[in-house]
């Protein structure tokens, strides 16, 4: 195989059809010290620093389904493979990804549904159900991926009760493509429950509704879900059903006799605090789709959006503060544990890393903002330095060169 057969027109872009294609890209690229921008779609590339790279290696025709056992719920893929053909393959079984990955697309400008499998992994993506049912690297099985060194590797299993080399299956999961290409992925998939509704109450400001949200998730509801949107952000998920007023939603999920149980159960609870709605089916879906996916922020602005992720209680304190000092816009997922949150000028990095300091810490990360504001202030919230340093050697020991996502995570 030559390298040029497989270059765009513009001689920049490599997009192999098969790991070995793959291994012998990066082979090349390590025998010369040329870097490469490792992407699926493209549909994350605003995430994280920009990549210092003389090439892009996609892997946009490296898709396609190896195996799927929806009676051993597992599902093995080509990394390459959109997201939204796997969902859609496992719906029509009855069945779903857990972890919900969320789509970065909207948030960029671009449309829904773009995403690969190999890109919501190595971004360890997640949705609202994540306080249940964890992020990504909790459902990925196994894997086969290229290292920095040009060299092949498998992980892990193809079944749920096959943990060999599952730890590092977990490691190239939040990675961003620099230590590894993948190119072959198994995860495990979960029935889907046939009903779902979400109780919605309604004028709580962000204090009482981080009460709301914890009682109702520390119930025996078992909510799968639990977001608080503020007045004027409700008007801009769900095709706008729930208008301006400040929401704050628990998501139920099972078998419907028991959701109505559970649902009359919180319900009479949570309309002691405030004015109760609820979302039925597709409404609910809708909702949390565009919770999920950050679609309030989806403005075809490059105004900077981070991501916080810190504990819920102190949440509503920290946005508060931050308001005190700049012009913010926010809202909350994960019971408050994680926020999001718009400004109107610069990353104000500093300001809001302080901020989240003062308010018992956590992480915070610049998920979109102008090229130039991405090039010179630090995307990811800094290590400390034992965590850094176990970093760097993980580099060291799968791309010692540098040639993968350089920069990108820097």
């Amino acid at each position: 195989m030559s390298s040029a057969s497989l270059a765009s027109p513009a001689g920049d872009t490599l997009r192999p059809r098969s790991p070995e294609e793959v291994l012998e890209i990066v082979a090349a690229a390590l025998a010369d010290e040329t870097p490469l921008a490792v992407e699926g779609s493209g549909s994350k590339a605003g995430l994280g620093r920009p990549v210092q790279a003389a090439r892009t290696l996609s892997l946009q025709n490296l898709a396609g389904l190896h195996f799927y056992e929806p009676e051993e719920l597992v599902l093995s893929a080509r990394a390459g493979t959109p997201i939204a053909e796997v969902e859609a393959l496992v719906e029509a079984k009855g069945q779903r990804l857990d972890f919900e990955p969320m789509d970065y697309g909207p948030l960029h400008g671009l449309p829904r549904g773009l995403g690969t499998l190999g890109g919501a992994i190595a971004c360890n993506l997640s949705g609202s159900r994540r306080l249940k049912q964890g992020a990504a690297r909790d459902h990925i099985l196994g894997l086969s991926a290229v290292s920095g060194r040009a060299e092949a590797f498998k992980a892990g299993g193809r079944v749920v009760k096959n943990v060999t080399g599952y730890d590092l299956s977990k490691g190239m999961t939040g990675s961003f493509g620099t230590l590894a290409v993948l190119t072959d992925l198994t995860i495990k998939v979960m029935p889907k429950p046939p009903a779902e509704t979400t109780l919605v109450v309604r004028g709580l400001d962000d204090e009482a509704a981080a009460g709301a949200m914890a009682a109702a998730m520390g119930s025996s509801a078992e909510a799968s879900g639990a977001a608080h949107l503020p007045y004027g952000i409700p008007a801009r998920v769900g095709e706008g059903v729930l208008g301006r007023e400040a929401a704050t939603a628990i998501r139920l999920d099972g078998f419907g006799p028991s959701v109505e149980a559970r649902a009359a159960h919180l319900g009479a609870g949570l309309q002691r605090v405030g004015p109760l709605e609820r979302l039925e089916g597709e409404a609910s879906a809708a909702f949390w789709r565009d919770v999920r996916d950050v679609m309030p922020f989806a403005d075809g602005t490059e105004r900077p959006v981070w991501r916080i992720s810190m504990t819920p209680t102190r949440a509503p304190g920290f946005v508060m503060a931050l308001r005190m000092r700049l012009a913010a816009d926010a809202f909350y997922d994960w019971q408050g544990g994680l926020v999001w949150l718009r400004l109107d000028g610069g990353p104000q990095a500093e300001t809001v890393r302080t901020e989240l300091a003062r308010h018992g810490g956590g992480h915070a990360t610049l998920v979109r903002a102008s090229l130039s504001d991405r090039a010179a202030v630090p995307v990811f919230q800094p290590q400390p330095g034992p965590l850094a340093a176990l970093s760097q050697r993980l580099k060291d020991q799968f791309d010692p060169k540098g040639i993968l996502n350089p920069g990108r995570m820097g």
